[in-house]
């Protein structure tokens, strides 16, 4: 549905909106490198890696992933975050394992598997049913 601002309006509204976009991306990727980077930083000191830093690793290369995704298609598929949750999950698990409650344990598991089995839906979803695409505006159906 088209917006009934005036396109003025609009039009500065939109060239403002891009460059804040842009800029948080650009702070959200300085923020990722410069966690990296510590955490790098943190191993190399120790002498230590552990599985737990593995997993956080991951999760800052999939916050990568995602500005990619946005700057290259303008969208972040919804599996991305998803990804995340389940490392920042798996993360959880590992750090605090011996602290954690048995049935506690199990329940973030099961979150996990869930969220695993949500990306696994999402994929088959999008090989069977893509999504439409519409070159030409006019060809758009109005919703009534």
């Amino acid at each position: 549905m088209p917006s009934h601002l005036p396109k003025v309006f609009t039009s500065r509204f939109l060239k403002v909106f891009h460059v804040l976009e842009a800029i948080l991306l650009v702070a959200i990727t300085l923020a990722t490198l410069l966690a990296m980077v510590n955490e790098f930083i943190h191993v190399f000191v120790e002498q230590n890696i552990q599985l737990t830093d593995i997993l956080l690793m991951f999760i800052y290369l999939e916050v990568l992933a995602m500005v990619q995704q946005f700057v290259a298609n303008g969208k972040i598929p919804v599996r991305y975050p998803i990804y995340i949750a389940i490392m920042a999950i798996a993360r959880y698990i590992t750090l605090g394992m011996k602290e954690l409650d048995g049935m506690f344990v199990v329940w973030l598991s099961l979150a996990a598997f869930i969220l695993a089995a949500a990306t696994l839906l999402i994929r088959i979803g999008h090989h069977y049913w893509p999504y439409e695409q519409v070159t030409d505006p006019s060809k758009i159906q109005p919703e009534d």
